[in-house]
């Protein structure tokens, strides 16, 4: 009997220690100092995130401020000499367009990085996601100054908050279901600028999250289908290459926040994808309210997410 104990205990805990590894993914890296001008600055993107949470009104339902949000987004791109394209598409009459640029060479596969540029209810969407989009722009800027190897397109969605959100009317459906190129990697910046010390500031959607990771939000996320490794990667490079700490979470979509954002269509497609994300609601409170403004976001830590994206796709 005892020995059946002993068993038992054994194998419960290899197999706690086995969901651990798949679902954190625990990795060691050395840190590494880069070029000072390969730095991205913070008040550019608070520029961007004010601009877009204070003069423009994101709802799915306000065309003008969408198209205001989009002539800011093509002229902020053509001012770096880059070609933004529109990627039109109509939704019961109305007619709405993904904005999308590439950089670097023909290749035989293609990288992915998007950010929906539209905002949930005529919130001023700071956070969710200005900030995201405020990052895709200082990561275009970062590309057109130092080419990369290989070809990347970069991509501003509309329509991927409610109503619209998990139908065919999401800009990053229309674009996923475009593609006739293979996919290296598809990355979604969904909400990267919120952060907190405060402890019990970290929020997660079940119990074995809080014994795995930190109950304070000062880290980025990045958040991987269960059997990936591409996040796992991703968080090396973040941890190798800049001062903010990052995790990776290997979790299936049944897992709620997993699948929040524009990835979700190209996971659909068997496209390898991640959401790099300061976790959303599970920890910033201003989340689809009118308290997402450009002031509650940590603009020094936004600039160190951008670099360590723009350092995975280098690599």
């Amino acid at each position: 009997m005892k020995k059946k104990f002993i068993r038992s205990g054994l194998l419960l805990l290899t197999l706690l220690l086995l969901i651990m590894y798949v679902v954190k993914r625990p990795s060691w890296v050395t840190a590494e100092t880069l070029p000072q001008a390969w730095a991205v600055k913070p008040e550019d993107l608070q520029r961007h995130v004010r601009f877009l949470s204070e003069q423009t009104n994101r709802s799915h339902n306000q065309p003008e401020g969408l198209a205001a949000a989009s002539a800011y987004i093509e002229a902020e791109l053509m001012a770096m000499g880059l070609d933004p394209q529109q990627q039109a598409f109509d939704v019961y009459g109305q007619s709405h367009h993904n904005i999308v640029v590439r950089l670097g060479p023909v290749s035989p596969e293609l990288i992915i990085i998007g950010a929906h540029y539209d905002a949930y209810d005529e919130m001023p969407g700071a956070d969710d996601n200005a900030s995201g989009v405020a990052g895709l722009l200082e990561l275009a800027r970062l590309l057109q100054q130092h080419p990369p190897s290989g070809a990347i397109e970069l991509v501003f969605y509309t329509l991927e908050e409610p109503p619209h959100f998990r139908t065919e009317h999401m800009g990053s459906y229309v674009h996923a279901q475009s593609l006739q190129q293979p996919v290296q990697l598809m990355i979604s910046l969904e909400m990267i600028g919120y952060f907190s010390k405060q402890p019990g500031s970290q929020h997660y959607p079940t119990i074995l999250m809080d014994w795995l990771y930190p109950d304070q939000g000062n880290f980025i996320a990045v958040i991987d289908q269960l059997w990936s490794t591409q996040g796992q990667k991703l968080k090396n490079t973040f941890n190798r290459y800049t001062t903010l700490p990052a995790f990776s979470v290997n979790a299936p979509s049944q897992l709620p926040g997993v699948d929040f954002s524009d990835h979700l269509n190209y996971w659909a497609l068997d496209i390898p994808a991640i959401m790099v994300t300061d976790t959303a609601f599970y920890r910033n409170r201003n989340y689809h309210t009118a308290a997402d403004t450009f002031d509650t976001l940590d603009y020094d830590k936004m600039a160190q997410v951008v670099l360590g994206v723009f350092m995975h796709v280098r690599e």
